[in-house]
């Protein structure tokens, strides 16, 4: 039994920090978020914003530490974006109070953020004596301020033995983060560095989670809280190749509230914890896994998550080329992955197509106007305002250009043909992740109209899509069936037409009779997800829940 020794307020520590001290017998990860605190207070939300700087809260910090499940005389933890210290320290206590508690640790914390550092190695100073009064631990506790990516990209094209790689900071038992979310350019020298996992313009908190599980070691944890965007859609395809090849997912929790996460600092992002371990080509192998999937509203309900577990095949499909993860919630969205795969079609095989609106208002500034005359100069400009959920509503008189000129945008009209329109954008408000509309071509008595760059159309090429058949896929996008199949594989505001042409669609009978029977109704979003269950549920799910 080791001897305590009273906490002080880091009297030992040799730095210079301005850094708020520590209050008598506070717990490191209390002291950690009083110190980001202080420390994001003096940042503007530009400068937070440039530099990924949002900080873990306790709550979800405290959630993630009890993701680990690791054991040993001495653990050694990678955190790549320490930030203030916050997981770093929820990670150590939560280590400290377990039953097999380790008798030294090791602690690697990455910050860019120079001005950081010294508050960081503050927290980490106080983190050490803690562990040594409290718990008899020996923590040795590191700070690099370099760009992890930088310094450790080679460690991705070491796990296929494409370089000689050789390092003292890897083979970590842990690794948890909260990585910086911002977008950077394929030119970056950190995209650059990474290449393997980089398609299009890369987010970087996916590069962070790629070079992190290559420096873990077998049946290391891996545990980060990051955007769901990296689950579905061809920008991460490359890197879901390489993450699912060597982590196995074994708990994600899912933050039903887009705000709710990092709150404190007016952030809009759709996050998850994903908790997994490193188990390199698990998937030969690990023919019975399961996932593990939590949801609460935000952090205060937390501790209270519904709990789900389903067939790792359920929620990851390694056989495809997409390799998407899915994240049903509930057993009524587990019934709905499973209708809505076994319907035969897609756009394509129904000989439709869909693209993005060809007008960009703000490089058309010559041909888009607030008024004018429709029928001769000008045709009606669609924006993603006008598209309401089964309903087109134009014009509606506000201070947007709802007009484009016949002559000078000729090249940017489409024919005034049948569409349906879909917004590529949800907003926070919005109940629904898919709005779509039926555009009828009859109520504009036009030869061509505009639609701006923030909407899709579907159409029939060399072609036009019937009434009934425009009426009928405006309801399918519309329907809760649907709307609740792509929030399960998708965690985007973005409705991407890549994944609308890819979705499973039903037989075209049966979208035209639907159609046939929407197109009838007075107020026709009522009734609709009644309607719609009704026709493209078989008998088995004639008591399938939706919404």
């Amino acid at each position: 039994m080791h001897e305590r020794e009273p906490l002080t307020d880091l009297k030992e520590s040799s730095l210079d920090s301005s850094a708020p001290i520590s209050l008598p017998d506070e717990r490191p990860t209390n002291y950690a978020d009083r110190v980001g605190e202080w420390y994001i207070s003096s940042r503007s939300q530009e400068y937070r914003k440039k530099h990924g700087l949002y900080l873990t809260t306790v709550p979800v910090a405290e959630f993630m530490a009890k993701q680990i499940a690791v054991s040993g005389t001495n653990i050694r933890i990678l955190d790549p974006a320490a930030g203030a210290g916050i997981l770093c320290c929820a990670a150590v206590e939560a280590l400290a109070n377990s039953n097999s508690k380790p008798q030294s640790i090791e602690l690697l914390a990455y910050e860019v953020d120079t001005e950081l550092v010294d508050p960081l190695k503050t927290i980490l100073d106080y983190l050490t004596i803690w562990c040594r009064s409290e718990h008899g631990i020996q923590l040795k506790a590191r700070v690099k301020n370099v760009d992890f990516l930088v310094e450790q990209a080679d460690a991705l094209w070491l796990m296929h033995g494409l370089i000689p790689y050789s390092s003292d900071d890897q083979n970590f038992d842990i690794v948890i983060s909260n990585p910086p979310y911002f977008k950077i350019a394929k030119s970056d020298p950190r995209a650059i560095a990474v290449s393997k996992v980089v398609h299009g313009q890369p987010n970087i908190y996916a590069l962070f989670m790629a070079v992190s599980a290559a420096l873990l070691k077998q049946d290391g944890h891996f545990i980060f809280i990051t955007p769901r965007s990296f689950a579905s859609g061809p920008y991460f395809q490359r890197f879901r190749s390489v993450l699912f090849d060597i982590i196995l997912p074994a708990k994600i929790h899912v933050f039903g509230s887009r705000r709710d996460a990092f709150s404190r600092d007016d952030v809009l992002q759709e996050n998850i914890i994903f908790a997994g371990v490193r188990r390199d080509h698990w998937h030969r192998d690990e023919t019975q896994a399961v996932l593990n999937i939590s949801s609460s509203c935000g952090v205060n309900d937390i501790q209270n998550s519904e709990q789900l577990s389903i067939p790792m095949k359920t929620a990851l499909d390694l056989s495809t080329a997409d390799k998407v993860l899915q994240l049903p919630l509930s057993e009524g969205d587990i019934q709905i992955l499973s209708l809505v795969k076994r319907w035969p079609n897609t756009l394509g095989s129904l000989g439709l197509n869909i693209s993005t609106g060809p007008v960009i208002p703000f490089r058309a500034t010559e041909s888009v106007d607030n008024e004018g005359c429709v029928h001769e100069t000008h045709v009606p400009l669609i924006w993603m305002n006008h598209v309401c959920a089964m309903r087109v509503k134009w014009p509606l008189n506000q201070k947007k250009p709802e007009y484009i000129k016949r002559k000078s945008a000729k090249a940017l009209l489409v024919p005034n043909n049948n569409y349906v329109l879909m917004r590529r954008f949800s907003a926070k408000e919005e109940v629904r992740r898919l709005i779509a509309a039926p555009y009828i071509a009859g109520d504009f008595a036009v030869p061509k109209i505009g639609i701006e760059n923030h909407l899709n159309y579907i159409y029939r090429p060399n072609g036009m899509l019937s009434e009934d058949e425009t009426w009928g896929l405006a309801a399918l996008y519309n329907s809760g069936i649907l709307d609740t199949y792509f929030r399960c594989i998708n965690g985007n505001t973005q409705v991407s037409a890549t994944e609308l042409r890819t979705m499973p669609l039903p037989e075209h009978n049966v979208i035209a009779a639907l159609g046939k029977k929407v197109k009838r109704l007075e107020g026709p979003m009522e009734k609709l997800d009644e309607i719609v269950t009704e026709m493209v549920s078989v008998p088995a799910r004639e008591g399938l829940v939706v919404g």
